[in-house]
């Protein structure tokens, strides 16, 4: 079938109609009405995704077949506008993802993810595109197409249902760092092979291909390097003391990024996330109210995108592709992405539990909807199917994959008994007083169980302030045992932050003797366990 399939009419309801030129105050109240109701749904389903452990995507997608014609009855067919909007809404997310990664986080794993985003996405592309050749009976050009569209992942979904069961931070990191790069790459390529794809269009040489894409990526560092560094610069001497209006140049300012990268033809996307990511990181005031303006422009970007691409979707035609988005999904989740797990991590010596964690946890998310658009307002002959295709493997690998995720961790191994989560002050100049505030999360294993406050030894920039246990809150003394299952509450210097945290997690694999001379907790074990007095 061709791109037509996709009905390219004109839209012919109140909200599609309140993108013409015509639009009436009706039809501001309608499309007002529609979406206040969306986003309120939205909101509410948020719940429902953390008690369930699916990605509040799939939600969101449900809600926009609802409005569509198998539902509400609300006609959406245009694949060009979902692209553009569709890009937008990635800029915000990207964004938001870039300022809320914390660098030291993410440093030990940016060249693994690199390279999860390079030579992992030319890997998954070619095991995708031969099982398609060779199962679906596909051109070699429509195949690398259709690899290439399913090669982006999307880590939101991942921490989405990770919230209660921490991984180690060089997983983490490595999964947030590689959905933030791996994007750009992978537009690229789609774009590239769309074209090719064209009635008369010459496919060119791979290393060809390859170079243009590589320039592009350089190009997008640059730029998303330069405008982040500068531009925050300027925006510490000229801003003035509101955070709100601080918060919007933060963000317009990832937004730029985009648009200056694109504007000289290299990546924009890549240019978004990493000036997001060195703004971020710069200190700058108003540090709090800049994430959670993000945030929350983040999860609008998410909800409007999702649902507008849960209204592009025919359900009375989704079944069609449900074969082959089987067959090409567990292609991809039990060939293409371990392939691509091991050919970029093998260099680093992973331990094989974090290489199958990886491999598990490559969901597809929003990125390869929007992509599979590409081909479509392009005009590529025979990829009208692919958006289903697409589709069907999103929501239905985002299922088998999601829910297990934590009892895969678990299984392997890798939950941490101990885990710290930033606390955002709205009220205080955190950044200006040089303070972070930690909440600790003691797990059922942890050997923090039977320590008293005293007992820690924290630096001595550290405080533990508040103990939630039960459901009860209470401010704890020196001599408070803490126990399974609290959160405690940590004021510290941010000079202090590190070592507090190691101290913590030491604790926690090693309980109350951390630290000690190792011949001195050997003899104190066979005296008894008596603590030796610290020299």
């Amino acid at each position: 079938m061709g791109p037509t399939d996709l009905r390219q009419e004109p839209p012919v309801t109140a909200l599609a109609s309140a993108t013409s030129s015509g639009m009436t105050l009706d039809d501001l109240t309608r499309v007002l009405l529609i979406g206040s109701i969306v986003l309120l749904v939205a909101v509410a389903a948020v719940r429902l995704s953390t008690a369930s452990g699916m990605p509040s995507l799939l939600i969101y997608l449900g809600i926009g077949v609802a409005l569509g014609n198998a539902g509400v009855g609300i006609q959406f067919s245009d694949a060009s506008t979902t692209r553009v909007l569709g890009y937008a809404a990635l800029v915000l997310i990207l964004a938001e993802g870039g300022l809320s990664t914390k660098w030291s986080n993410i440093r030990h794993s940016v060249t693994p993810a690199a390279l999860l985003s390079t030579v992992g996405v030319v890997v998954s592309v070619l095991v995708v595109a031969v099982a398609a050749h060779t199962i679906l009976d596909l051109s070699w050009t429509i195949s690398l197409l259709l690899g290439a569209i399913l090669a982006s992942t999307d880590a939101a979904a991942v921490f989405a249902v990770l919230r209660n069961v921490p991984i180690p931070r060089r997983l983490s990191g490595m999964l947030e760092a590689e959905a933030g790069f791996n994007d750009a790459p992978v537009v690229l390529l789609v774009v590239a092979l769309s074209a090719q794809g064209l009635p008369g269009g010459e496919p060119e040489p791979w290393w060809q291909l390859l170079a243009i894409v590589l320039l592009e990526l350089a190009g997008g560092a640059v730029v998303g390097i330069a405008v982040g560094y500068l531009g925050g610069q300027v925006l510490r001497r000229v801003a003035g003391s509101s955070s709100a209006l601080f918060s919007i140049g933060v963000v317009s300012l990832t937004v730029l990024a985009y648009a200056v990268g694109s504007a000289l033809h290299v990546s924009g996307f890549l240019a978004t996330y990493l000036s997001a990511l060195v703004l971020g990181n710069l200190n700058l005031p108003n540090r709090s109210a800049v994430q959670s303006f993000a945030t929350a422009m983040g999860w609008i970007a998410q909800i409007g995108l999702f649902v507008l691409l849960g209204l592009l979707a025919d359900p009375f035609r989704l079944d069609e592709q449900l074969a082959n988005a089987v067959v090409i999904g567990l292609v991809l989740l039990l060939l293409a992405r371990p392939l691509s797990v091991v050919a970029s991590t093998v260099w680093f010596r992973l331990p094989w539990r974090d290489m199958a964690f990886l491999s598990w946890a490559g969901l597809r998310g929003a990125v390869p909807v929007v992509l599979a658009t590409v081909p479509l307002v392009a005009g590529t002959p025979n990829t009208g199917w692919i958006f289903d295709l697409v589709f069907v493997l999103v929501v239905v690998f985002t299922v088998i994959q999601a829910p297990p995720l934590p009892w895969v961790a678990r299984r392997l191994g890798l939950t941490e008994q101990v885990h710290s989560v930033d606390v955002a002050l709205e009220s205080t100049p955190l950044v200006e007083m040089g303070a972070d505030v930690l909440t600790i999360n003691v797990g059922p294993e942890s050997r923090l169980h039977g320590v008293a406050i005293f007992e820690l030894r924290l630096p001595k920039r550290a405080l533990i302030t508040l103990i939630v246990r039960d459901g009860e809150t209470f401010v704890p003394d020196q001599h408070t045992t803490i126990r399974h299952g609290d959160q405690l509450l940590v004021v510290t210097t941010s000079t202090a932050r590190k070592a507090t945290e190691d101290r913590i997690r030491a604790l926690s694999q090693h309980g109350r003797l951390a630290g000690w001379p190792t011949a001195a907790v050997a003899r104190a074990r066979r005296l008894g366990g008596h603590t030796p007095r610290q020299t």
